[in-house]
């Protein structure tokens, strides 16, 4: 009996650990829906419209403070916030998202591959699109 147990438990373990754990925690691997290893404007934008209709359990079509979840701060929120409602659109959430895409681009190529999503501005970026 503790052998099918163990068994169980170590099948579960390297269940749990394959590819799916390892893309949570990869952004590239879990947003590089054209599998040539880097980030695109395309792909984070379709990125960040899943996680928009994730956060917004309303379905409103915006997304205040609360249901941002700290992934802006107030200050940010307020800048993103052209029609100063205290909530944002898709489309001004999608514009902050371009923002940090630019800055995180710093060789302007495009594309974000792992060593600029680690940076500042690219963990800015990922935090809006988990």
């Amino acid at each position: 009996m503790m052998l099918r147990r163990s068994i169980a438990l170590a099948f579960t373990i390297g269940f749990l650990s394959g590819p799916a754990v390892a893309a949570s925690g990869n952004p590239v691997k879990m947003f590089d829906t054209d599998n040539d290893g880097t980030l695109d404007l395309a792909e984070v934008k379709k990125a960040a419209s899943a996680m928009f209709a994730k956060l917004d359990p309303d379905r409103d079509g915006t997304l205040d403070a609360r249901e941002l979840r700290g992934r802006l701060s107030a200050k940010e929120l307020a800048a993103a916030d052209p029609d100063r409602d205290g909530t944002l659109t898709l489309d001004e959430y999608l514009a902050v998202v371009e923002q940090r895409f630019n800055a995180a681009n710093p060789d302007k190529d495009g594309t974000l591959d792992a060593k600029e999503l680690n940076a500042r501005a690219g963990r800015a970026l990922v935090r809006l699109l988990r």
